[in-house]
């Protein structure tokens, strides 16, 4: 069963760093990219990072470009996003995504909120 489990979200303030984590399971994890999504209220899910499967190639939305980084470790199941100098536009709940081909999974999400 495949299975995404994010974890690493809470109340953060301006500036501030959070560094959420995705564990997976029931898919052989190295094969797949990853992504990090996230949806603030009212507004549609968007792309904010992804990973290639062996973390070779990353991309970034222009949003978050240079604050935050994603990373991986395919001998853990695990991918990650360092969020720095966090911004409260940052604010949403934040997916992980696995996807091979037409094949793609979802997690349940972590929330984020970055207020004073």
């Amino acid at each position: 069963q495949v299975q995404l489990v994010e974890s690493g979200g809470g109340l953060v303030q301006p500036g501030g760093s959070l560094r959420l984590s995705c564990v997976a399971s029931g898919f052989s994890f190295s094969m797949f990219a990853m992504s990090w999504y996230r949806q603030a209220p009212g507004k549609e899910r968007e792309l904010v990072a992804f990973i290639s499967n062996l973390g070779g190639v990353t991309n970034y939305h222009a949003s978050v470009e240079g604050r935050f980084i994603v990373s991986r470790d395919n001998g853990k199941n695990m991918v990650y996003l360092q969020m720095d100098n966090l911004k409260p536009e940052d604010t949403a709940v934040y997916y992980c995504n696995a996807r091979s081909g037409s094949i793609t999974a979802w997690g349940k999400g972590t929330l984020v909120t970055v207020s004073s």
